[in-house]
């Protein structure tokens, strides 16, 4: 029998979590190996170089070029105040001078006799790293951040936006098929990690972020109300660093789709427990999926090894997710794998899958698709 490795979601019951937080640049960190953080505890942080502001002293004060260091009232690493004069002409008896002041609080860091223009670096942009989840600081990275590692629940979805947020996991609906309705979001999940079945309403995500919900989490969503929650069309699966306060997690795609059975029951098991979740996504090489994290206490992890993270194949009869457009989202049941290559529409040659979606057989890349979880 035809059969092919495929990636999949992990949806791990308890396994070791490791995530890495790294500064941008190097800075400073500020917690030890073996150190326990929480969440929201910054664990490193450093400052970015401020913005360059440039300003023509030669226009401003109708001079040339050459002639900048006689009307420049400040010098290079000087410290200067919003209004405060950078320089100015002498004028005429003392009478019709003109000036030039600064835009920002910044430092003076080059005059040029060249372009007539001054360099202005505002004050340096402060960035810090937080711990992301509950657990332990296995390993320090020098000047760049920490390794935090937990034994946790870690449930993948398939597509996500917004970027981390984290609260108390509440379920609101008592099964996978169940739609989060509007009326079921109030005003106590404020800062939770609300959990849905089988799909979520853009009605009911706008009231989720009203009431200031941490995260959504559902089986499906409309594809096309993306773009009114984005304020753009979705092109290319990247997100992450949408600024919209609630983060929503997709566990099974775009329409009404019911939650995998195993991602609905381990949200249950946990409901009321604190809830880590990152809502990027990236669809190309470098795969990323959005993610939720529900760090275990001692208690928890007792009686029980961590789950295996095994690579899954698909076989014909195999259900399936197709990752990448046209199709992404779409779940078919693999009729077929077909064992010549074939050609694309890009002309390249591939090894495909005949996938069965609403009824209609499709020649889809293996590439493009990953299991579904159905126990």
């Amino acid at each position: 029998m035809a059969h092919a490795y495929t990636p999949g979601l992990k949806v791990l019951q308890r396994t070791t979590v490791d995530k890495e937080r790294r500064l941008p640049l190097k800075g400073e960190v500020l917690v030890e190996a073996g150190k326990t953080v929480a969440p929201d505890d910054i664990v490193a942080r450093t400052h970015l170089p401020g913005n360059v502001q440039m300003v023509n002293i030669a226009n401003l004060l109708n001079i040339d070029a050459q002639d900048i260091a006689e009307v420049m009232l400040v010098k290079i690493g000087s410290k200067i105040k919003e209004g405060e004069l950078l320089a100015e002409t002498k004028g005429l008896f003392g009478f019709f001078k003109s000036s030039a002041a600064s835009p920002v609080d910044s430092v003076l860091e080059s005059i040029s006799d060249v372009t007539g223009q001054v360099v202005l670096r505002e004050a340096p942009i402060p960035v810090e790293i937080d711990a992301y989840m509950n657990g332990k600081v296995a390993s320090v990275l020098e000047e760049e951040g920490v390794v935090v590692t937990a034994n946790a629940v870690f449930i993948q979805g398939i597509f996500g936006i917004g970027g981390e947020n984290r609260g108390e996991l509440r379920v609101l609906v008592d099964n996978r098929d169940d739609e989060l309705t509007p009326e079921m979001i109030t005003v106590d999940v404020k800062g939770a990690v609300i959990v849905g079945g089988s799909f979520i309403s853009l009605e009911a995500y706008k009231k989720a972020i009203s009431v200031g919900a941490a995260a959504v989490v559902a089986g499906g969503f409309n594809y096309h109300d993306l773009e009114d929650v984005l304020g753009y069309t979705l092109g290319v699966a990247i997100t992450g660093s949408e600024d919209l306060g609630t983060s929503l997690i997709l566990t099974e795609g775009y329409g009404r789709i019911p939650m995998g059975n195993r991602s609905f029951e381990l949200l249950q098991q946990h409901n009321g427990k604190f809830t880590s979740v990152n809502g990027a996504t990236q669809i190309r090489a470098g795969v990323i999926r959005p993610e939720i994290v529900i760090p275990l206490t001692a208690n928890d992890s007792m009686g029980s090894g961590s789950d295996k993270d095994t690579v899954s194949g698909i076989s014909a009869g195999s259900l399936v997710r197709v990752i990448r457009a046209p199709y992404f989202g779409d779940i078919g049941t693999v009729v077929s794998l077909p064992s010549e290559l074939q050609q694309m529409e890009s002309e390249t040659m591939v090894r495909v899958a005949e996938v069965e979606i609403g009824g209609e057989s499709l020649v889809i890349p293996r590439a493009n698709l990953e299991m579904v979880e159905t126990t």
